[in-house]
């Protein structure tokens, strides 16, 4: 069994300045107990990837998403701008793997489900922001996939704990095992 631990949308845009969703992030310390997962999975020889939300114009934007148009015709979520990079407490090495995605879950529309085939990878960690959206939708679209999900709760948020928390039992079937990063075990 190959694996391999997906960090989600932990961007600048969406990790940092104001807002429900960065106190929460802040509250959990996300980004902290993120920092020491990938250093876990790194230390354990499993791979890390990183999905970033973006947009590169208008091309591939939303037209229609009350979560998503809103913030691009704000101007967040530009690729090539420091706002869709990983934050610095958990940045990406070199041979990491980089999935930009334009929209919610990490497999629509991205080359991910491809990658995962093509290196054999039938076990997803993942993480990330927030619960509701990115990490709820990619927990479901894996589970589709008939891959074995491993979800590190303490990695995630989302506007407030009772949303968390209700995502997280609503995942529960769907996910394998739901652990926290002192707890996770990479194999």
């Amino acid at each position: 069994m190959s694996s391999l631990y997906l960090v989600l949308d932990l961007i600048n845009d969406l990790v940092t300045g104001e807002g429900a969703l960065v106190k929460e992030i802040e509250r959990r310390a996300v980004l902290a107990r993120s920092a020491d997962a990938i250093a876990k999975a790194r230390a354990a020889g499993v791979p890390v990837g990183y999905v970033r939300v973006g947009f590169s114009g208008t091309r591939e934007a939303p037209r229609c998403s009350p979560l998503l148009k809103p913030l691009h015709d704000a101007g967040y979520l530009r690729l090539g701008t420091t706002g869709t990079e990983v934050h610095p407490m958990v940045a990406p090495r070199p041979g990491d793997l980089d999935i930009v995605k334009h929209r919610v879950g990490a497999f629509w529309g991205t080359a991910l489900d491809l990658i995962l085939r093509a290196k054999g990878i039938d076990k997803l960690y993942v993480s990330g922001v927030s619960t509701t959206y990115a990490v709820s939708s990619t927990v479901r679209e894996a589970h589709d996939r008939d891959l074995e999900i491993v979800l590190l709760e303490d990695c995630c948020a989302a506007g407030s704990q009772d949303e968390h928390d209700g995502v997280i039992e609503a995942l529960r079937a769907l996910s394998g095992t739901i652990t926290t990063s002192d707890s996770v075990e990479f194999a």
